[in-house]
């Protein structure tokens, strides 16, 4: 029998500004110890908040600290209030197979509850997944006919009395073999087809 210990829940509260128009879905966030903020994608290693730089500002160190190897956390926050991207992860619970982030040791123990995130955010009709693991545990949440999004090739599905498009995004981590401005052209073109480009 899996202890408690082994069972961890996810550690920060849903990001949901009220004017929502994107929910953003990783998987869940790497241990603790690799964290460099109390937010999404702490990892400083991760590519996330360098992608959104250079789709948003043509700078991949718009929201890097530098000198302190950081985030700037609060600027982040009150970019993404202010163009509607909500933020949170598929898994609810995870047991980590190997202590590490990567997704191909995470066994989730409990999904998110999307139908309750999505009541918080009327306005949000596209959700984006930002890796594999967490596209198959969306998939999983949604309708049984649901298609499940292929990079450029969304996917639709009614769901939580609204209809939604899935997007499924290159993955921000460091270990997915595609470069920082390449995984940004793909962001920049959902960014588009979305309206927040």
């Amino acid at each position: 029998m899996l202890t408690e210990s082994e069972i961890e829940t996810h550690p920060l509260e849903p990001f949901l500004p009220s004017n929502a128009k994107l929910l953003m879905l990783g998987s869940f966030p790497p241990p603790k110890t690799r964290w460099k903020m109390e937010f999404y994608y702490p990892n400083y290693q991760n590519d996330m908040w360098k992608i959104f730089g250079l789709v948003f500002f043509q700078n991949k160190e718009h929201f890097l600290d530098i000198e302190n190897k950081n985030f700037k956390e609060q600027q982040i926050r009150e970019f993404l209030t202010e163009k509607g991207i909500a933020i949170f992860d598929t898994a609810y619970q995870v047991i980590r197979l190997k202590g590490n982030a990567s997704d191909k040791f995470l066994q989730i123990a409990q999904a998110t509850d999307l139908a309750k995130l999505l009541q918080q955010i009327p306005l949000c009709h596209s959700i984006m997944t930002t890796g594999d693991k967490a596209t198959d545990t969306l998939i999983l949440s949604m309708p049984e006919q649901t298609t499940k999004p292929q990079i450029a090739q969304p996917s639709t599905a009614y769901f939580a009395e609204r209809e939604l498009t899935l997007y499924r995004m290159p993955s921000s981590s460091r270990a997915y073999p595609l470069a920082v401005d390449k995984k940004a052209e793909a962001y920049a073109q959902l960014f588009k087809e979305i309206g927040l480009l």
